[in-house]
């Protein structure tokens, strides 16, 4: 009988601990800008941890705090080469001091749910928030981030598994409209989460004041991943991920984007790509060369050209929702040579692919079963029931390529005619006596899963005893 082995901790893992994720999606570099020189070589993601930099950080100087920066990946159009940037953890001086807002404003902050499909316990939260809308401007914010919210949700997995998430809104009144740095560097605004453009010299990087985020998302009844959406109609975005949740806050990832691109959702899918399936990004740097590792901990990767011996070998030759069939595909994770991924194109190699392809969408699904789960009841299985007690359990309200199994156990051995019911009690199952087991099991049939060890992880069950 399947079952879940051990307690579930509640949190969302990076992608490789290493790299901290973002996207700018869509949308040109600043005019005559010349484009960013690439980084150095990325940590390998199987060995380091994205934890704060200490000491002072080229390019940051002037910088509040300067001494806690994290890496953030960022695009600077779709078909743009992707950067790595060290930017700082809260507000340059200049635009700190400009601030009246402080991270304690978050007090009254209203927060309204989108959608409650589960119990926090039991589901993946995620928390969008807005920056530049002052109090007249909710209502503009709250648009934005449904249509945000429901672009995301129209990407497959998400589409099929949106209901394993909760979704809150928290409204920040901020005491200007717009955000920093738009149009003009120059251009500075008091904003309850004192987002910013020209973020490390960077045009179209928008960053934001971590303690201030922290403060909004706690608000929340929990956060996994949290969005902020600046009011503004210029292009931008940034994205964070963290090995362990910042000082105060649950969260692994934030993805930030402007309100007003047609595009900026793709931030948030790729974002939640790498925290959610441990994505690595699929795209290499000119000048890396070959791959220096011996092996990479992410799905999407292989150090294997042999198609029957690369991690997706089950779904080789098949053909992919990204335009070309599964093989091994040269140059990824960074690196030119050495190093493959399963498909010529995908989300996670670059912004103008809109999908994941199958190896990425079978790892999201892993990833939403890690942190939620399908099955949920209101009856504790803590404390034991009578033989006439109603156990009545919940399917989350999954769709598309997912497809939920429930099935019935008693002391192991199942009850077929049971199958599909949300609601019995254990003498209708046959258990009567003091100390027997009654379990509830549910298994996502989807076909979107080809791994036994994935499948696995799809099911969860509930276990009561007898009194």
């Amino acid at each position: 009988m399947p079952r879940r082995g051990s307690s579930r901790t509640r949190w969302i893992a990076s992608v490789g601990a290493a790299l901290t994720t973002a996207a700018l999606l869509a949308g040109a570099s600043a005019a005559g800008a010349a484009p960013a020189p690439a980084p150095s070589p990325a940590p390998h993601p199987a060995t380091s941890t994205a934890v704060p930099v200490s000491g002072p950080v080229p390019g940051l100087a002037g910088v509040s705090g300067a001494a806690e920066t994290h890496e953030v990946e960022y695009f600077g159009g779709p078909e743009g080469h992707p950067r790595h940037r060290h930017v700082p953890a809260h507000a340059p001086d200049r635009i700190a001091r400009h601030q009246t807002s402080t991270p304690g404003a978050a007090v009254g902050a209203t927060v309204t749910a989108v959608q409650e499909t589960g119990p926090v316990t039991g589901r993946l939260d995620l928390v969008v928030m807005g920056d530049g809308y002052t109090a007249a401007q909710q209502a503009d914010f709250r648009a934005d981030a449904q249509a945000t919210i429901d672009a995301v949700f129209a990407v497959e997995p998400y589409a099929s598994y949106r209901g394993l998430f909760n979704i809150w809104l928290v409204d920040a009144d901020s005491a200007e409209s717009g955000v920093s740095g738009d149009p003009t560097a120059d251009v500075v605004r008091d904003t309850a989460l004192s987002s910013y453009f020209f973020c490390d010299g960077m045009e179209r990087l928008l960053c934001v004041d971590e303690s201030k985020v922290t403060a909004h998302a706690g608000r929340a009844p929990a956060s996994d991943i949290v969005f902020v959406i600046a009011n503004s109609a210029k292009y931008g975005g940034a994205g964070y991920s963290f090995s362990r949740p910042p000082a105060g806050a649950s969260y692994r990832g934030i993805a930030t984007m402007s309100s007003d691109h047609a595009q900026s959702y793709l931030i948030g899918a790729h974002e939640l790509g790498h925290s959610i399936g441990e994505l690595a990004d699929e795209y290499q740097y000119a000048g890396y060369g070959a791959y220096p590792y011996k092996s990479s901990a992410s799905t999407n990767i292989s150090t294997a050209a042999d198609l029957g011996t690369s991690k997706w070998y089950r779904w080789v030759g098949e053909q992919d929702p990204t335009g070309s069939p599964i093989g091994t595909y040269e140059g990824g994770d960074y690196y030119e040579t050495g190093v493959y991924r399963p498909t010529d194109t995908s989300l996670m190699r670059t912004l103008a692919s809109t999908d994941f392809n199958h190896v990425g969408r079978e790892a999201m699904i892993k990833g939403f079963y890690t942190h939620a789960d399908a099955l949920t009841s209101t009856v504790p299985t803590g404390r034991r029931v009578g033989p006439t007690q109603p156990l009545t359990v919940r399917l989350a309200p999954v769709t598309g390529l997912a497809g939920l199994h429930l099935t019935w156990y008693v002391d192991g051995r199942q009850v077929t005619w049971a199958t599909g019911d949300l609601s019995v009690t254990p003498a209708e199952l046959g258990a009567t006596r003091s100390g027997q087991r009654v379990t509830a099991t549910v298994t996502d049939t989807t076909a979107a899963v080809r791994d036994p060890a994935v499948r696995a992880a799809s099911s969860n069950s509930l276990t009561w005893r007898l009194l």
